[in-house]
């Protein structure tokens, strides 16, 4: 059977996000997922509620000095901003250590070689990717071809409008953790999606602001950062 999964979605448990899990549940259901990734932000997901006929595999996303690292299922805290030691520990816990939007920020490739070693897979396909450089999701797939690394598809939703919009299509017997994490490694699995609004990202830079109780200034920082994302969602034309 195919699967789909959306592997890189963040709930209300991350500074920027709004949504329960129950919520991103029912989202992805109704959109034709079989199963998510909650990866908040350097906050492990490791007591996830179970779902019937539905896969929450638990996650994170690691802030490190090469970049976001995603720990896919993992089983507890990975209490590091060090990339190398994020990696171990995600290892130790039978997780897959996944670069996550590798250049959202730089096109230079040279930065990541370090990593490449510990890594189980490249995050090819992420819908927030390209606001700063339009083409990130193409770089990214050329990386990860070079690096003979299995390609990854997450949403990175933070708002529920978002969930669904890129995913990992996979296939595997049975809808289990252990049967995904499998076809994951394969290597056969295919990264797809659509790119968000750059609006959404503004909405999550909102909730931040609100959730950390921002000082007026940093709001008005927000208003032009708000209003430069609306005019990329109305001169957004692709690759």
């Amino acid at each position: 059977m195919e699967i789909k999964l959306d592997l890189h979605v963040h709930s209300r448990r991350s500074p920027d996000g709004i949504m329960t899990i129950e919520e991103i549940v029912s989202l992805a259901r109704a959109r034709g997922l079989h199963g998510v990734a909650v990866c908040d932000h350097d906050l492990a997901l490791t007591d996830p509620p179970r779902f019937e006929d539905f896969l929450l595999i638990p996650g994170i996303e690691v802030s490190t000095q090469l970049g976001h690292l995603l720990g896919l299922f993992v089983t507890g805290p990975v209490d590091t901003h060090d990339f190398f030691e994020a990696a171990e520990i995600i290892h130790r816990q039978g997780g897959l250590a996944v670069l996550a939007h590798p250049f959202e920020h730089s096109r230079d490739g040279s930065r990541l070689a370090p990593a490449v070693p510990l890594l189980d897979g490249i995050e090819t396909q992420n819908s927030r990717a390209d606001r700063k450089i339009h083409d990130a999701n193409a770089l990214a797939r050329s990386f990860a071809q070079v690096c003979r690394l299995p390609a990854f598809g997450g949403s990175d939703a933070h708002c529920p409008q978002e969930v669904g919009n890129s995913f990992t299509a996979a296939e595997t017997e049975k809808l289990t953790l252990e049967s995904a994490k499998a076809a994951l490694l394969s290597g056969t699995a295919r990264a797809e999606g659509t790119r968000s609004r750059a609006w959404y990202a503004a909405r999550s830079q909102l909730t931040r602001r609100r959730k950390t109780g921002a000082r007026p200034l940093s709001y008005a920082k927000w208003a032009a950062f708000a209003a430069q994302c609306c005019l990329q969602d109305i001169f957004w034309r692709g690759d």
